[in-house]
This record gives structure tokens, sequence and C-alpha cells, in this order.
């Protein structure tokens, strides 16, 4: 392994741990109801689009394209509205673990996606990997449904699959645009086109929060979200998606599970039941699948030359 797949590993593992971790803060900061779901977003997609802004003063100028431009600012609604709007929304209904669990879909969803747009063979075990990560899944949805406790809910459990959904989408049809620009001009833009697309509606609820009065375990929630859990850990996935394929950069959610459980299992949150168990079996079974493949350097060959096609 060289040193721009050992950075582009070591930027996935560590955006994943953050965005794990993000589960049961984002749940902590939401469990009063003072902050609702659409102000963790807009601090989300604000707050980030400002720390861009600012790196960016620092950085050698990277001019884009007009025609990128534009794309940037499709990209931005995959991998930033739909995806955090449906996530933090999901969040507040569902629990952290059954949350971060969802999450490990991504690398299926994202293989699913590239087999049709880059062609990337289909294997039998990939089929495989499929049913398995499919059922883990279902047998998760169905017990959120059943209202087996600990805050499992079906309406949250789909909305973080449907933001799951988004960002697989980013991953595999932008990652050619991705590629020509610095990951700091990358998401000071998408930001800038997430906050253009979210604040006109929802900025009134921004300036009705009393910021003075909260908490200071809140305020240090929201710090987390913004800084850690948004703005290093999308400028670590730029980086990332920059030196791996698209099924690598997915794979890298099976580390969200391990850090939202150990977070909220130790505030006490959340407990893994039997369900919740084999429901992980199924998944990271279904992950671990999809993602190996015996022939990969003729697949990256392959899915190379048809996306330089």
């Amino acid at each position: 392994m060289d040193l721009r797949q050992f950075t582009g590993h070591a930027a996935m593992f560590g955006a994943n741990a953050m965005w794990g971790i993000m589960s049961p803060v984002s749940k902590m900061v939401m469990a009063g109801s003072i902050i609702s779901p659409m102000v963790v977003t807009d601090c989300r997609v604000l707050g980030a689009a400002v720390l861009f802004w600012i790196l960016s003063l620092f950085m050698k100028k990277d001019p884009v394209a007009p025609k990128d431009l534009l794309l940037l600012l499709l990209a931005s609604q995959c991998a930033i509205v739909f995806n955090q709007g449906s996530f933090v929304f999901g969040v507040s209904l569902t629990s952290p673990i059954d949350a971060s669990i969802i999450t490990t879909s991504l690398p299926i969803l994202t293989l699913v996606i590239s087999a049709f747009y880059l062609k990337e063979p289909v294997t039998i075990r990939k089929i495989i990997g499929i049913i398995f990560g499919a059922t883990g899944a279902l047998l998760l949805v169905l017990g959120g449904a059943k209202g087996g406790g600990n805050g499992s809910n079906i309406w949250g459990d789909l909305l973080i699959f449907a933001a799951q959904l988004s960002f697989s989408i980013y991953l595999v049809f932008f990652r050619g645009l991705i590629a020509r620009y610095s990951p700091v001009t990358i998401m000071k833009w998408m930001f800038t086109g997430s906050s253009l697309s979210l604040l006109p509606f929802t900025f009134g609820d921004l300036l009705a929060i009393d910021w003075t009065a909260l908490q200071w375990r809140y305020l240090a929630g929201i710090a987390f979200i913004v800084g850690c859990g948004t703005f290093l850990s999308y400028l670590l996935v730029s980086v990332g998606q920059k030196r791996l394929r698209p099924t690598i950069v997915s794979i890298y959610n099976y580390i969200q599970p391990m850090a939202a459980s150990v977070v909220a299992i130790m505030w006490g949150m959340d407990t893994f039941t039997l369900m919740k168990t084999v429901a992980v079996a199924f998944v990271f079974t279904g992950v671990f699948l999809v993602t190996q493949n015996r022939n990969r350097t003729l697949a990256e060959k392959a899915i190379e030359k048809n996306r330089q096609s």
C-alpha cells in the first residue's frame, strides 16, 4: 500500500468514526426538544460553509469552471441537503445504534449503483452479500416497527436509509468531478450550495433559538456536530474519495456502529438486543461479501475504462 492509498484509508476511518459518535451526540442535543432536527441541520450546513470559506483564505486559489460549479451545487443536494436532512430527522426518531447500523447499507447501495453506472462486475458472491445486507436491514426496521424499545422507530430507520441512498449516489456519480479540485474547494462550494437551498426556508427557526439559555452540554454537542461531524468528516471524505474507489470508500461505514455503540452504551442511551445483534451479523456479512473481489485489479481497470469512455 502506497502513501496515497494509506492516507485515503486513514481519512475514511477518521470520518466514519466521527460520524458514528455523532449519532448519540445528535440524539442528546435533540432530546430536550429545545433544538429541532432542522436547526441541527442548519447549524451543520451554515457552520461548515463558514469554516470552509475561512480555511480557503489560507489555501492556494483553485478556480472552478462554471459548468463544474453547477455540478458541485447539484452534488451538494445529494451529499449534504438530502443526506444530512434525512439523517438528522431520522436519528431524532430512532435509536443511535439503529441509525448507525443502517448506515452500513451504504456499501451495498454504492455497489448496486456502481454496477449500473460504472459497469462494475456483479458476482454471485456480491449478490449473496446484497441479500444478507438487505435481510439485516429488514430485521432492524421490523424490530423498530414493533416498538421494541430503546427509541426504535420505522420512519426514523427509513429516513436513515434514504440518507445512505443519497450519499451513495454522490459517491458514484460525482467521483470524476471530485478528482479535479482540492478537498477544501469542493466542500466550500458544496456547503455554500446547501446553505442557499436550506436557509431561506429555515433561517427563522435558527434565529428563534435562545442560544444564551442553552446548557453547556448542548452547545458542546453542537460544536462537535459542526466541527467534527461535519467540517472535518466531510473534508476527510473528500480526501478519501480522491484516493479510493467508491466501494472502498463506502465500506468504512462499518466503523460507525462501533463508535456509536460505545458512546451510546456508555451514556446509557441504548442497549444491544438479540434482534439487533442478528441484524448486525447479517449486515456486516453482506458488507464483507459485496466488497470482496478475487479479481480486484481487473475490476478496477474495467471501472476506470468505463468511466473514461
